[in-house]
């Protein structure tokens, strides 16, 4: 109910600065935000009854292990097996599913997005798509699962295919493996809280970890990310369909690789739509709302976890081939070895597919 409650209060704030129109712009302008409301409250009803049952469950689940005196490993199995069948179902029900490595890039498409459905379906601005919660304001809008895939093979067994969405329409956004390590590296040391880390088999919270052992950690590093990227190459062809993006097109033709997107999410986004949704999804623009924590449902995905530091930040440096700047010449043949010899190369990646060739390597979109 939390977005409710932040609606209300942007609500009396545009409402004050509206006194200053015209009577037939205010007359408009108060319609037009009753509208928003009620949109707001269609979702946030089904949104908090969704996340009490989800709460429920793993309640009723972490007692019945404490009663029976399971131990930790049990523990950590249950609660991933749990998010498995939570993820499973969302799939089942999704128009599409969004398929991503964590730190690929996946926020700056769901705001974009999200942009796009703000303008096509006339609903709140700022409101992030959260699987359902537009659909519930306008029926037409997708419901769209954004997912890691990190759990769900816990929950049906299936650890070496990607059989749960064969039937699915799958977009895969990828990115180039060595800054996702870097990225991933400050997002576990800043950002991702003890539990999650155990949970998601990470190093230890508080480990002493560097950024270059981190990248060659098998639970964290390259060699997870990279037989995540090369198991989805060997699959996504028993896709009923899919959409491969990487984070680089996204960087370097932004508007180009949206319409593209929209077109295979069956969202109706003319060129003027699809700009708007660019810009507004500028890096510039989402530092400033993640400093402002101005998003509307989203939980804790997008602000800082210490907004005295650069580096906790959702949307940090977003910066192609950025990943050089942290490592020495040996550190960096080492990696690039890695990448180049195990990668499957049709993502393009490696010492002979250098991304950032064609790519000015500046800041300038988010993660």
């Amino acid at each position: 109910m939390m977005l409710g409650v932040n609606y209300l209060s942007n609500l009396r704030q545009r409402q004050s600065k509206d006194m200053a129109n015209s009577p037939f712009a205010l007359e408009r302008r108060r319609a037009d935000l009753m509208n928003d409301v009620i949109k707001t409250f269609r979702a946030a009803l089904p949104e908090a009854a969704q996340t009490f049952r989800k709460s429920l469950r793993r309640r009723i689940v972490r007692a019945r292990l404490r009663l029976t005196g399971a131990d930790h490993d049990t523990r950590m199995r249950a609660e991933r097996r749990l998010r498995g069948r939570e993820q499973h179902d969302r799939v089942r029900r999704a128009d599409a599913v969004i398929v991503s490595y964590p730190k690929c890039g996946r926020t700056w498409l769901r705001v974009m997005i999200s942009r796009l459905c703000q303008q096509i379906y006339d609903l709140p601005a700022d409101v992030v798509i959260e699987f359902d919660n537009l659909h519930h304001m306008d029926s037409r809008a997708p419901r769209l699962f954004f997912t890691h895939d990190t759990h769900i093979r816990e929950y049906t067994g299936h650890w070496d295919t990607k059989v749960d969405y064969y039937d699915r329409k799958v977009l895969l956004l990828v990115r180039d493996p060595r800054d996702v390590a870097v990225s991933q590296f400050f997002h576990w040391r800043f950002r991702t809280k003890a539990w999650k880390k155990d949970m998601n088999d990470y190093p230890a919270h508080g480990a002493d970890c560097s950024v270059f052992d981190f990248a060659r950690e098998d639970t964290g590093g390259l060699p997870r990310i990279i037989d995540f990227m090369n198991l989805w190459a060997r699959e996504k062809d028993r896709l009923r369909a899919h959409l491969v993006i990487r984070y680089e097109d996204m960087r370097r033709s932004p508007v180009e690789t949206l319409a593209e997107i929209a077109a295979f999410l069956d969202i109706p986004a003319d060129a003027a739509q699809i700009a708007e949704a660019v810009e507004y999804a500028s890096y510039e623009n989402m530092k400033k709302k993640e400093a402002d924590q101005s998003f509307q449902s989203s939980g804790g995905r997008l602000k800082p976890g210490d907004a005295a530091n650069p580096d906790s930040y959702k949307v940090r440096r977003a910066k192609v081939g950025g990943y050089r700047d942290y490592f020495d010449d040996a550190q960096l043949a080492e990696i690039d070895a890695m990448v180049t010899e195990r990668l499957d190369p049709a993502f393009g990646y490696g010492a002979s597919h250098p991304v950032s060739a064609n790519i000015h390597p500046e800041d300038g979109t988010p993660r």
